[in-house]
């Protein structure tokens, strides 16, 4: 029986940690569904189609990787793609509160979802796309932390609100 995996997110934008974490997750799992998350109630630097794409065109070439978008409970879409597991990175320890806690939830309301925990690269410790937006808003390089694709995004996007 093959094992579907979920690893949800907003990834606004994608950057270098979460290939990671999807990397990684596509050597644990058969099959790995990337959920990019249109939460309505977070701002999001990109539209959810525009986030759709760039990961989307990220992960390409990885066989066993899809990307779809999610507007419902995790547990809700989890269940709907048939997936047993939930990845969830964690870059250092102060992430880890909040995800044990969704964690937790998500057990409480689906008892055979589980989570597991998958620790990025030490080199993206410091990395998240609050970073990325921020060095982007004012001019400074992001070619370190995003693919190609999604450092020129980020500068039309710049260029657009300038």
């Amino acid at each position: 029986m093959k094992t579907r995996a979920v690893y949800p997110g907003t990834f606004d934008p994608i950057t270098f940690g979460h290939l990671d974490v999807i990397k990684r997750g596509a050597k644990l799992f058969d099959e790995l569904v990337v959920a990019v998350a249109s939460n309505p109630p977070k701002e999001s630097f990109f539209s959810v189609e525009e986030r759709l794409e760039m990961v989307g065109q990220s992960v390409k070439g990885m066989k066993n990787v899809q990307v779809k978008t999610f507007d419902s409970l995790l547990v809700d879409f989890a269940k709907k793609e048939k997936a047993g597991v939930v990845i969830r990175g964690l870059r250092e320890m102060s992430d880890f509160p909040g995800e044990f806690q969704q964690a937790l939830v998500n057990r409480k309301l689906a008892p055979n979802l589980e989570t597991v925990f998958v620790v990025t690269g030490s080199e993206f410790f410091y990395l998240s796309s609050s970073v990325v937006k921020e060095l982007s808003r004012f001019g400074g390089s992001v070619s370190d932390f995003v693919p190609s694709h999604v450092e020129k995004k980020l500068r039309g996007l710049a260029k657009k609100n300038s």
